[in-house]
């Protein structure tokens, strides 16, 4: 049998399946193993000849739901169920600049 025009009409089994940890369309069905992420693996899959498969994958790409607040919290030492205290009120600097073009004329 030819690997052409007449082998194309047997094809009509599913191989791969969406997966559940990267939501793609690899998960292979027979190997129970996702061909992109490497799921049920713990570790992700990623090779380093394939650098920009890397780069497009890699955290950031995404919304980062959780690590984006991260970097805040980290500056004020991950402080949680403290009230904010009372701030100091100051004298309005648009007053100030406002009475310094009051004598100008053009």
């Amino acid at each position: 049998m030819s690997k052409g025009t007449a082998s194309f009409g047997k094809r009509r089994n599913k191989t791969h399946t969406l997966c559940v940890r990267c939501g793609r369309l690899s998960f292979h069905l027979q190997k129970s193993r996702c061909a992109s992420c490497g799921f049920p693996s713990s570790r992700f899959r990623k090779y380093n000849w394939s650098v920009k498969a890397i780069r497009i994958k890699t955290t950031g790409t995404g919304r980062m739901r959780y690590l984006r607040h991260v970097a805040v919290r980290f500056k004020f030492n991950f402080r949680e169920g403290t009230k904010a205290g009372p701030r100091k009120k100051r004298a309005s600097s648009s007053s100030q600049a406002s009475a310094l073009w009051v004598g100008y004329e053009y």
